[in-house]
């Protein structure tokens, strides 16, 4: 018996080091398009790879993804984060959690996991085709029957076929022609592109912590803010774009995103505020930030001016 696995990135390559193992009696290949496997693994996590998240149930796991939580609790509770752990480290490769809940190997160089992967594949006996294009697939004739898939380097023949083939669109068409239907896909974890002079020229400056909304579709998250070249971006902002991914595509990703720097409320910071008037009546408010009111001095001089607060 023969598999194909349509895809050589990470899961293309641990589908096949699994079906390998599990089974020695099957001969297992690997098709990649590229000249090489696991580009996308090598710049994850800037150069580290973040290999998993420190979250170890099922149930809290399917609660980190906007869609599909329900069909991804089967799943999870066969193979989760912890097996994940698990199976690297039987490898010989360490990992380690950051404050966050990410998970990466301990050397913080991605090539530990690449490597890792290769080893495993030339262990387990699969076939890699490199720089092999697919160009169709074939279904079997009858029952019982192979696969025919058709690529730049001619046909391969397959019993199984797995395909792991990520967000690359031209697999989409053969897809439907064996009769699945391709919802389409729009962007996600993105950063907000926005014009706003108060920011436009404050790249670089963030806050340790932000509330944001996006009213119209009801949308909240939390989290460090960075003010960019373009806009915003940080941890809630991706969030929010995962979450909302579908309805913001359906505005044309024009929204009106709602910020509070501070997470508190207009009558808790009119408190702070009045009280810090009082005990330092001779201060000028635009030059620096309070110091209970944790903005950066250059943010907050924006907003200050922008209230149309004179710097005097």
């Amino acid at each position: 018996m023969r598999v194909i696995v349509i895809g050589g990135g990470a899961a293309g390559f641990f589908a096949a080091v699994r079906c390998a193992e599990l089974y020695q009696e099957i001969e297992v290949l690997i098709l990649e398009r590229g000249k090489e496997a696991l580009g996308k693994v090598r710049i994850s996590g800037g150069g580290r790879c973040n290999v998993t998240h420190a979250c170890w149930t099922a149930r809290e796991l399917v609660k980190h993804y906007p869609r599909g939580s329900r069909e991804l609790l089967g799943p999870f509770n066969r193979f989760a984060c912890g097996d994940t752990v698990d199976w690297f480290d039987q490898r010989g490769v360490e990992t380690k959690i950051e404050e966050d809940g990410r998970m990466f190997p301990v050397t913080d160089n991605s090539q530990t996991i690449v490597d890792c992967l290769l080893d495993s594949a030339k262990k387990a006996g699969v076939i890699i085709h490199y720089q092999t294009r697919v160009d169709h697939i074939e279904p079997p004739t009858e029952t019982g029957g192979a696969w025919t898939v058709t690529t730049s380097k001619g046909n391969f023949r397959a019993d199984r076929l797995l395909l792991a083939t990520g967000s690359n669109p031209r697999i989409w068409d053969a897809l439907k022609a064996l009769g699945h239907h391709i919802v389409p896909p729009v962007p996600s974890l993105f950063t907000f592109n926005i014009k706003d002079e108060r920011i436009s020229d404050l790249p670089g400056i963030s806050v340790p912590l932000a509330e944001l909304k996006i009213p119209a579709f009801k949308l909240e998250a939390s989290g460090p803010l960075l003010i960019t070249h373009w806009g915003l971006s940080g941890p809630g902002v991706l969030r929010l774009s995962a979450w909302g991914a579908r309805e913001l595509a359906e505005v044309d990703h024009h929204f009106t995103l709602q910020v509070n720097w501070l997470c508190q409320t207009y009558d808790q910071t009119r408190t702070d505020l009045l009280e810090i008037k009082e005990e330092h009546i001779h201060k000028v408010i635009a030059t620096r930030s309070p110091q209970s009111i944790p903005l950066p001095n250059r943010l907050w001089q924006k907003f200050v001016f922008s209230a149309g607060i004179s710097p005097e």
